[in-house]
């Protein structure tokens, strides 16, 4: 479950364009870490939401892959994100965790937390589908 993890991780651009990385891969929960840059920032400075969306619905999808029959793939079907604070941070943790895997359809929660994993920033629910490879 780890490597084919890692492997699918390492195909996903987006993940290597923003310099996220896979910190922790457990059953139904993966941890995915984003550092810093002035490249992954609004208008204000702060990390954009775009790239703490686009870790956390990653690591949503690893932890409900995480669950699914080993020659399955994941997709995302929908996911609904709170933000609770602007995201002034040197690094982004993502964390996903399974709530409900069933057959078809796997429901995630997700978090996003300070570099010292102190302060929510925002806060994920998440459908993901298994697609049979």
């Amino acid at each position: 479950m780890e490597d084919r993890i890692k492997q699918s991780f390492g195909k996903q651009n987006l993940m290597q364009t923003l310099g996220a990385e896979l910190v922790s891969i457990e059953r139904g929960m993966v941890k995915i870490a984003c550092s810093f840059s002035d490249t992954l920032t609004q208008q204000h400075g702060y990390f954009h939401a775009g790239v703490a969306t686009s870790i956390l619905d990653s690591a949503c999808g690893y932890a409900a892959l995480s669950m699914m029959p080993e020659k399955a793939e994941v997709l995302t079907v929908e996911f609904k994100v709170n933000f609770l604070r602007p995201a002034d941070t040197s690094k982004l943790i993502a964390i996903g965790k399974v709530l409900k895997s069933g057959k078809t359809l796997v429901i995630c929660e997700g978090e996003v937390y300070d570099e010292a994993e102190e302060r929510l920033i925002a806060k994920m629910t998440a459908t993901m589908i298994t697609i049979n490879s």
